[in-house]
């Protein structure tokens, strides 16, 4: 299966985003690809740089406007897209949401990014509700998404820090781990604490399929973007990329270039991988009952 990652930048006009964001994802179907991911919250800048009240008129409710959009070029093009938006749930409740839109059009599933941070420049708890544990109907928050490419077990940027989010995909029985992203660094930041970081954050995500035998795409933004507060702000690092279940590199980006990023996933190999390094055989389920603690003293 062909898949793609979009990696773009971003400016304060939220039409011309998506109109680029669908561009983009045209341009990738027109190259083969079944399957597109688009970066963490690809309709505008990445307000989290400061605390303002008036950001909160970006969310949107979910089916809305930026689904009903997507949807429709999923179905024109017969492929599966997944987006990120800024969810409004409800008066006061609002979510960094991932969607999952169908090859009909359909809106096949969502995610809620479980893991929110709060630093520097990205003050994502100021605008962002964690993810429910469970969904009202019972299923994990962690759940994977039935798509007719596979099942997508869908996280969101931060989340990818954490390998308990991978595994609980990949026992639920996700197809491939997709991340949605928006990180970079601070200007001011060493060359070599860039580079440590850059390292940090390919490193993690791709021990994640070798952990999981699954494939792993990643979709970040490329670009500078000022903080409206001062003379700061981001220089988001690129560097999306798509890797095999042995955390082998099948396509990456560059940190300075927009791109569509495409590599051909044969989801078979998971299954090779996993009977010749059978990781989910050997866990210790019996005597992990204290990762459930916050620590242990």
């Amino acid at each position: 299966m062909r898949v793609a990652v979009i990696q773009q930048t971003n400016t304060a006009d939220l039409q011309a985003n998506l109109d680029h964001s669908l561009s983009q994802v045209r341009e990738a179907a027109a190259q083969g690809a079944e399957l597109v991911l688009l970066q963490e919250l690809h309709r505008s800048l990445y307000f989290c740089q400061t605390e303002d009240t008036r950001v909160f008129d970006l969310a949107e409710p979910i089916p809305g406007p930026s689904t009903d959009t997507l949807g429709a070029l999923a179905k024109e093009l017969g492929i599966v897209i997944v987006g990120s938006l800024f969810e409004k749930r409800a008066t006061g409740l609002y979510h960094n949401t991932a969607v999952v839109l169908e090859k009909d059009g359909s809106l096949a599933g969502i995610y809620r990014k479980m893991h929110i941070p709060d630093d520097p420049g990205f003050y994502e708890k100021f605008y962002f509700t964690p993810g429910d544990a469970d969904f009202n109907d019972g299923r994990s928050g962690f759940s994977p998404i039935e798509t007719s490419v596979g099942k997508l077990g869908l996280l969101v940027c931060w989340d990818q820090w954490y390998p308990e989010a991978a595994r609980l995909m990949a026992l639920a029985g996700a197809d491939l781990l997709l991340y949605p992203t928006a990180i970079g660094w601070d200007r001011t930041d060493e060359q070599d604490e860039q580079k440590r970081q850059l390292d940090a954050w390919i490193t993690i995500q791709r021990a994640h399929a070798v952990a999981n035998g699954l494939p792993v795409l990643v979709a970040n933004r490329t670009g500078f973007e000022q903080s409206p507060a001062d003379d700061s702000g981001i220089q988001f690092w690129g560097n999306s990329f798509i890797c095999g279940p042995q955390g082998e590199f099948l396509a990456q980006a560059d940190s300075d270039n927009e791109q569509v990023l495409l590599a051909d996933v044969d989801l078979q190999r998971s299954e090779s991988v996993r009977r010749i390094w059978p990781y989910l055989r050997d866990r210790r389920v019996d005597a992990y009952g204290d990762l459930r603690k916050r620590y242990r003293d």
